[in-house]
């Protein structure tokens, strides 16, 4: 069995795919992870999502056999209300992560009962829509730490060999009072130049960065103060493996220059 790589995917703006958009503002995000599978050598056994929009004290994991939907969107049509991911849970995997973050000095615990929120079954229902791979949702640790999300890449590091696929679901820029504002596209683009070079560096390198991210140009306006929640998937995804990252997608969304990451 091949070792999977680590992703870093952007899951766009609640459930836009799944609505119209004649202005096709969605279609490069979309076509991104549709066509995610096949850059797979082998088809995962399992995938692994760290979502955004779940904050726990220490680290989570769904656990359930069967995990239900969270539409946790606002105003947008019913119809994307009525969206489903019927995918399997792997509660095996839920309990194998969390030992492994527990044996590396991390606090974690399985939820039996959570569902999957939009930053996991959006996305996934574009890449996977086949719903057969077994899924586990991971947290986002409540102190928004990065070096200690690293760390928790880096004791997943081992499920990759199991056919783990790890995928970081965020995105690289998060401002929502900037998106659509055509002056937001300078800040952006700086903050997203300093990420891809900042990727392609080899692990340890890589992490010192992140672990100073805040600093970089045009950081606080691209990951506004306590909202850097959608960047910190990048960490983990990034902490998971020792080599170099490369930038695999890169667009100019509502005036802001946004990426997705691949770690092999």
């Amino acid at each position: 069995m091949s070792v999977q790589p680590t992703y870093f995917i952007p899951h766009g703006g609640g459930p836009c795919f799944f609505m119209d958009d004649p202005r096709g503002v969605w279609t490069g995000m979309e076509a991104f992870l549709r066509n995610l599978p096949i850059t797979l050598a082998e088809k995962p056994k399992a995938i692994l999502v760290v979502s955004g929009h779940w904050e726990t004290d220490g680290f989570a994991f769904t656990g359930a056999e069967r995990p239900e939907l969270i539409y946790d969107y606002y105003n947008f049509p019913p119809h994307t209300y009525q969206l489903r991911y019927d995918v399997p849970g792997a509660p095996a995997l839920a309990a194998r992560a969390a030992a492994l973050l527990k044996d590396a000095g991390i606090p974690s615990t399985v939820d039996a009962k959570r569902g999957l929120d939009h930053g996991v079954f959006v996305p996934l229902k574009v890449a996977f829509p086949d719903a057969d791979i077994p899924l586990i949702e991971m947290s986002v640790e409540r102190g928004l730490d990065p070096a200690l999300h690293v760390a928790a890449g880096r004791a997943l590091a081992p499920l990759r060999e199991e056919g783990v696929l790890i995928l970081g679901s965020g995105m690289s820029f998060h401002n929502m009072r900037a998106y659509g504002d055509p002056r937001s596209t300078p800040g952006s683009q700086a903050f997203d130049q300093w990420l891809a070079e900042s990727m392609e560096l080899d692990g340890p390198q890589r992490a010192e960065r992140l672990a100073r991210w805040a600093d970089a140009p045009s950081a606080r306006f691209a990951h506004p103060p306590a909202k850097e929640e959608h960047l910190l998937p990048l960490m983990v995804a990034a902490g998971a493996t020792k080599g170099e990252g490369a930038r695999v997608y890169a667009e100019e969304v509502l005036s802001t220059a946004i990426s997705g990451f691949r770690f092999n």
